[in-house]
């Protein structure tokens, strides 16, 4: 397939690299709920795990591929025979399969990790993909820490590996290292040199916070697949968060004229259910997920949102599964919106009434560091309305 194409693929691996990271670990039970889930999102490859790991990961790539055989599902495998072998077996009950192959080639991981050549790490690749390729006909290939690699030796891999029968080459920033001109120069030169014989993939991970721009610079110059997780789970600092680059590419079409198969109304969703499963959810200020993405709380904003939403809202939330905005009732709230809450408790308040309540609601913000609840709210009301008025402009 072309990289001129405008689809862009996601491959989410939730289930795998986001289940390696400290805190995230799943039972088989809890990632066949993942995966349900990650199916309605409508994620196009769906990686279970990594079969050699544990007999657990085995486990949930078969159980995964059992209850989603139509999903086209992914097990990662190093490139030896053992691994491969063992991928292929947990897919066995999937009907759309992919072997995800891969082996370090950059110096440093050669030098130090495999204690490889060049050309032992190349011959191995080769090795690998052409087994797995006797087993499915979905083979891709990953060159561990692509982004730091010798990018001539970089593509003399990914045409061997293509040339073996893999059908998809990705290109990771393993260590979050790249940036986005770098990466996207060194994408566009490995998407040239395969042309329309495979399909490039992209992988960043976050450690310096560019996991996002990364990817987005990578489909400038050529991917068509981004590996990514919900919420940005992952080992170290996390990967590309899938909601945020879905969410660019539907939002900022304008700038990135490409699309992808997401249903993006089950985004907070899927975000909400991984936070169940783990141990942690997403800070309070993640984008499109996390509590406050839709949550206004200065008066001059919250004063624009409700006179047009568009104002301080770029993002429709129910476009996201977020039933709609909210404002939060703070020290920085103003008037308007201190009504605005009031009329959608029940009560309608005069201007003097209004004047009163906004005086004692900006007493008890200042003097603590949360906003205030709605019943709190109500009681202020009630207090307001039961002294007399005299007495309370007072």
């Amino acid at each position: 397939m072309s990289f001129v194409s405008d689809r862009v693929y996601i491959f989410d691996t939730t289930l795998r690299d986001g289940e390696q990271s400290p805190g995230c670990s799943m039972t088989v039970p809890e990632k066949l709920t993942m995966a349900r889930k990650l199916v309605d999102l409508g994620v196009d490859i769906l990686e279970a795990g990594f079969p050699i790991a544990s007999e657990g990961d085995f486990e949930a790539v078969d159980a995964v591929s059992r209850e989603f055989p139509w999903s086209q599902v992914a097990a990662l495998a190093r490139c030896c025979t053992l691994d491969v072998e063992r991928a292929a077996k947990a897919l066995k009950h999937a009907k759309r399969p992919r072997i995800h192959t891969f082996i370090a080639t950059s110096d440093i991981h050669l030098k130090f990790k495999l204690k490889k050549t060049q050309q032992q790490a190349l011959d191995e690749a080769v090795a690998a993909v052409e087994l797995a390729r006797r087993h499915v006909d979905d083979v891709e290939f990953s060159a561990e820490d692509g982004a730091r690699t010798d990018p001539e030796f970089l593509e003399k891999v990914s045409k061997a590996v293509v040339a073996a029968g893999a059908r998809t080459v990705n290109i990771p920033d393993t260590v979050g290292y790249s940036t986005p001109k770098e990466y996207g120069q060194l994408i566009n030169r490995i998407a040239r040199a395969l042309g329309d014989c495979a399909i490039v993939s992209v992988h960043c991970h976050d450690d310096l916070g560019l996991a996002v721009a990364n990817s987005l610079a990578a489909i400038e110059g050529g991917a068509r697949q981004v590996e990514c997780t919900i919420n940005g789970i992952g080992e170290r600092a996390g990967n590309c968060s899938l909601e945020e680059i879905v969410m660019i590419l539907k939002t900022r079409a304008d700038a990135y004229p490409y699309h992808t198969g997401i249903h993006t109304e089950h985004l907070y969703s899927a975000s909400e259910l991984l936070s169940d499963i783990i141990t942690f959810g997403p800070q309070p200020n993640k984008s499109i997920v996390g509590r406050n993405a839709f949550a206004h709380e200065a008066g001059i904003h919250q004063d624009g949102y409700l006179k047009e939403k568009t104002t301080y809202e770029i993002i429709d939330p129910r476009s996201v599964g977020v039933p709609e905005g909210k404002l939060v009732l703070g020290k920085h709230s103003g008037r308007h919106a201190l009504n605005q809450r009031a009329k959608d408790l029940g009560f309608e308040l005069n201007r003097a009434e209004l004047d009163v309540l906004y005086e004692r609601f900006t007493h008890v913000a200042d003097h603590r560091k949360k906003g205030l609840m709605d019943e709190e709210i109500v009681s202020l009301i009630h207090e307001v309305r039961q002294a007399p008025l005299r007495a309370v402009a007072d």
